[in-house]
């Protein structure tokens, strides 16, 4: 059975990379240090990449570095970033989680992440209260350490459990394990972003959440959920693109700061 669905990883992956142009390595879309990239993707949790991109372009506009951000008024921080979802949530977690990463570490920065296992280091990360798994992975694989982590967002959970990938009832968070597991043993951290950026430009740009476009899909032939609703008629048409301006530019593969 894990044979099977490791081909089945395999073939899927293939498939969609060709289909959207993304057979070769692609090019990470910024290069933050781990520290800054922590605060972007806790500033992009529910929010379109537009508005968390401005948001955190508007923290270093504001403050010198993170350190004044984390001393600055709450009430400031969320004042700067009102663009994002809850910023009343996220302004006094942010400050919490750079207080805590300076008391464990002694020093504001998580530069040294660098010398850690990949395992070692999600598990320092996600000791700290407001830090999962897809942040985690995110600071891991998207930042300067650039390492062999595989974040797992909305877009990229929903295409994997529709193609089979995962069991329905595997939430985001422990998706996360299951779907690294899938990926070649030999795989670097490259493989991992390219995996997770095709499985969620996919998502965006065909099997979305409502009405996914079955009958466009590349890989409807390795996707029982999409056979199920081509048989019932659901997915006859193809359906409209989903209004995200993050994949306008296909260089990019992203919106943000």
């Amino acid at each position: 059975m894990e044979r099977a669905r490791f081909g089945h990883f395999l073939l899927t992956f293939a498939d969609l990379a060709l289909d959207h142009g993304t057979a070769d390595s692609l090019p990470y879309f910024h290069s933050f240090d781990p520290l800054s990239e922590l605060i972007s993707s806790l500033l992009s949790h529910r929010t379109r990449n537009a508005d968390s991109g401005r948001a955190f372009k508007a923290l270093r506009a504001r403050y010198a570095d993170w350190n004044a951000l984390m001393n600055a008024p709450t009430e400031k921080v969320e004042e700067t970033i009102q663009g994002v979802t809850w910023p009343e949530q996220k302004a006094p977690r942010l400050q919490a989680i750079l207080r805590a990463i300076e008391e464990r570490h002694g020093t504001l920065s998580l530069d040294f992440l660098q010398d850690l296992p990949v395992e070692e280091a999600r598990t320092w990360l996600e000791s700290i209260p407001g830090i999962g798994p897809k942040t985690s992975a995110a600071v891991l694989s998207f930042s300067t350490l650039r390492k062999a982590a595989l974040p797992v967002d909305s877009h990229h959970h929903r295409v994997a459990i529709r193609t089979g990938l995962i069991a329905r009832n595997v939430a985001v968070g422990p998706s996360h394990a299951a779907l690294f597991a899938l990926l070649p043993s030999d795989r670097d951290a490259q493989a991992a972003y390219d995996n997770h950026e095709v499985m969620m430009l996919h998502g965006q740009r065909c099997c979305f959440f409502n009405n996914p476009a079955c009958g466009r899909c590349a890989i409807l032939d390795l996707c029982p959920t999409g056979q199920a609703r081509m048989r019932e008629g659901c997915a006859a048409s193809p359906a409209p693109r989903e209004k995200d301006t993050a994949w306008a530019n296909p260089s990019r593969f992203r919106e943000g700061a």
